[in-house]
């Protein structure tokens, strides 16, 4: 049994955390809200993630997990501390903001224990060159005779199967100066059998960047390959199959719709695209992914605006507001910038959403709830699918249809069969799915043919 700390019991220190000591491994969650801890203490997971809150119950009850607000309490016998705070885009730009690492990294040092060895881990997605700082931090506040060392373990932990994510990963990245230290931590992940990286640290810190930026490309560059199908008559939905089959491209990530959202793409790629802007070089590419990923949401909205006719006074239906689903997180959410840029058109917006509505009510006032699906429907001029929840799968259309005042469905998703959608009564408006184009080709846009002679 290892003694672990986990600084940070948010997402990615929680499922760190609670994970760890379902390994069999001692673990204090350590965090500065009360209130949160308080929550932890009495049994109770602050998050929305499945099959999280039971193994927290499960590890709690059996003594190896604990939770306070005390560095004192939680750092001195700890053998491993993982850092696992949050990293915000900073407010003056696109940068990370490290105030939440800087200041538990400055504690974390104050509390090492004289004539002990502590392995710091930087499990946050922080900055090319962040575990160096770490370092300098950890040093100019440490107490005498404190030993230490700092590995980068950078987390691709997906909202919604996170717990599957730590228990079977496709590879754990560790990066450190003393490959002794990062050996050590790699025994912590031998009980999930994945592949161990050990590198040095700024190339981990660079694996999560790159790994996400690259994720976020093939979701935008399939969002703009829709629109192309939009306008020349092709089945977006058809085309990424036909790619996908192709063992140099593959499926994942091929899915036309609403773009990428939550706490991860957005935020990354802008940090990794100003990282490349202070290096002076050009980050086209990566500007390009953020820039056709916000035209997504704006699509939504102009898609209305040619069914309605004009969105002044209509009511439109949100199925869904969370990023995806199987959580509560609505951090870049494409729900909130549709919803907001609704309201603005003088549109009246209901939502329903399984998780997300109770943190929708506190950033747009201006939103409407509904208990479900159906009566989410009642007098709705149009329903927009947002997130693609497992109770929107199987939904009575026909009752829909009858609940509506104007049968409208887009399908932010291409989740569902527009021949059964348009069945039931609705018309159906879906993301790249073969519009015919507007007017015939001309002569020369023809497609050429060969013929062979003998």
């Amino acid at each position: 049994m290892r003694h672990i700390c986990v600084i940070g019991a948010g997402y990615v220190g929680l499922t760190t955390g609670i994970c760890l000591a379902d390994l069999g491994n001692q673990v204090t969650l350590l965090d500065i809200d009360a209130a949160r801890i308080a929550r932890l203490q009495s049994g109770q997971l602050p998050i929305f993630e499945p099959s999280l809150g039971e193994l927290l119950a499960q590890n709690m009850a059996a003594g190896r997990l604990v939770a306070t607000t005390s560095y004192a309490e939680a750092v001195p016998e700890a053998d491993f501390v993982f850092i696992a705070v949050a990293t915000p885009t900073a407010a003056e730009g696109d940068g990370a903001n490290l105030s939440y690492v800087e200041a538990a990294a400055t504690e974390l040092g104050r509390h090492l224990a004289p004539g002990r060895r502590t392995i710091v881990i930087n499990k946050s997605t922080v900055p090319i060159g962040t575990g160096d700082w770490v370092a300098d931090i950890l040093a100019r506040h440490a107490p005498p005779n404190a030993a230490f060392a700092v590995v980068s373990n950078p987390e691709f932990l997906r909202e919604g199967q996170a717990v599957a994510d730590f228990q079977q990963p496709d590879r754990v990245v560790l990066g450190s100066t003393d490959e002794a230290a990062a050996q050590e931590v790699a025994t912590l992940y031998l009980g999930t059998r994945a592949p161990i990286i050990i590198t040095d640290l700024r190339t981990a810190e660079m694996i999560k960047y790159a790994s996400n930026a690259f994720l976020a490309t093939r979701i935008s560059f399939i969002n703009e390959i829709a629109r192309i199908c939009e306008e020349l008559g092709a089945n977006v939905k058809e085309v990424a199959l036909g790619m996908g089959y192709d063992k140099r491209i593959g499926p994942a990530f091929l899915d036309a719709g609403l773009g990428f959202g939550g706490s991860c793409f957005p935020k990354d790629l802008r940090a990794l695209a100003h990282m490349a802007d202070r290096a002076g070089l050009h980050p086209q590419l990566l500007r390009a992914v953020l820039d056709i990923n916000a035209d997504q949401r704006a699509l939504v909205v102009t898609k209305l605006e040619h069914l309605l006719g004009s969105l002044a006074g209509a009511r439109i239906g949100l199925l869904g507001l969370t990023f995806k689903p199987n959580t509560d997180d609505l951090r870049e959410a494409a729900s909130l910038e549709i919803a907001g840029r609704l309201l603005d058109a003088g549109a009246t917006v209901v939502a329903y959403d399984p998780a997300g509505m109770e943190r929708a009510a506190m950033l747009l006032p201006g939103l409407q709830f509904a208990g479900d699906a159906y009566s989410l429907a009642v007098d709705c001029d149009a329903l927009v699918l947002v997130t693609e929840w497992n109770e929107f799968k199987q939904l009575d259309w026909q009752r829909l249809r009858t609940a509506m005042r104007r049968p409208i469905l887009v399908d932010g998703r291409n989740m569902y069969d527009p021949g059964r959608i348009t069945a039931a009564g609705l018309v159906y408006e879906g993301i790249g799915r073969g519009r015919p184009a507007a007017r015939p080709r001309s002569a020369d846009q023809r497609p050429r043919t060969s013929a062979t002679t003998s």
